[in-house]
């Protein structure tokens, strides 16, 4: 048994990170791959910091292509050997005219989540402009969206489920840039990279509008390290790059802004 009780400890997203830890007992006991609902970047970060401290048992998570932001899990133990592609994953089409009642990313979760799928059950929508969306959901709901949903605002859809080479993945646009600063604080750093003022990121910090690494963080004076990655909610994400230091011993900073 898993010291579950000492596991969850100081972890935020204890309730979908103790059903991991109930799948992962099932996978030590059963010697099977057990695989997890879709969870939220934050909860992936917690689950991959946590079994780095299980030898017995392993994890691969994977939504269906490389910038999936909800991802499944696979569990098994340490010596079976796991791969994305037993993952299962569906994906659909949402196909409708959104040229003059435009639908956004809530838009096609809530028109989901309304014929009576639990969030958990669905992962990254793809939002296609005013021809629709395409989603990915576990194979089992499938079939029923294909059927259930036909409406989203006041638009009427077609649901056809299609094959995951079919999403219509766009790599994001991005913008290098380099910035030098005297310390390596969030709120100096994100603001360079946003083009936000100091006071004005400072704001968004502490109003809990940012996170590094997809944890919430409010502390303007949080240190960040190369690697790192910085959103902002309704600005995209910023992913700090090579740090060296100038003639001055101030850093330089690259960075790259994801739009």
């Amino acid at each position: 048994m898993l010291p579950k009780e000492k596991l969850l400890k100081g972890i935020k997203n204890r309730e979908a990170i103790a059903r991991i830890l109930d799948q992962a007992e099932i996978a030590l006991k059963t010697w099977e791959i057990v695989v997890s609902d879709f969870l939220c970047p934050p909860a992936i970060v917690e689950v991959q910091g946590l079994f780095q401290r299980l030898a017995e048992v392993e994890i691969v998570a994977w939504g269906g292509y490389p910038q999936a932001e909800r991802q499944r899990v696979s569990i098994a133990r340490s010596e079976i050997s796991l791969d994305v592609s037993e993952i299962p994953l569906a994906a659909l089409c949402i196909a409708g005219n959104f040229l003059f009642d435009p639908a956004n990313h809530r838009d096609f979760l809530g028109a989901i989540l309304g014929t009576g799928i639990v969030h958990e059950k669905v992962g990254d929508i793809i939002v296609l402009e005013e021809r629709g969306a395409q989603v990915i959901v576990v194979p089992e709901q499938g079939k029923f969206l294909e059927i259930s949903l036909v409406q989203v605002r006041s638009v009427p859809v077609k649901t056809q489920l299609i094959t995951l080479n079919e999403l219509k993945i766009h790599s994001p646009k991005t913008k290098k840039m380099t910035t030098v600063e005297a310390s390596m604080r969030l709120d100096a750093i994100a603001s360079a990279g946003f083009g936000m003022s100091r006071s004005k990121m400072a704001n968004a910090i502490n109003s809990g509008d940012v996170r590094v690494n997809w944890k919430d963080i409010t502390q303007t004076s949080h240190t960040v390290e190369s690697g790192d990655l910085i959103a902002v909610r309704g600005k995209g994400r910023l992913e700090v790059g090579e740090v060296t230091f100038t003639k001055k011993q101030r850093y330089r900073i690259q960075l790259i802004r994801f739009q």
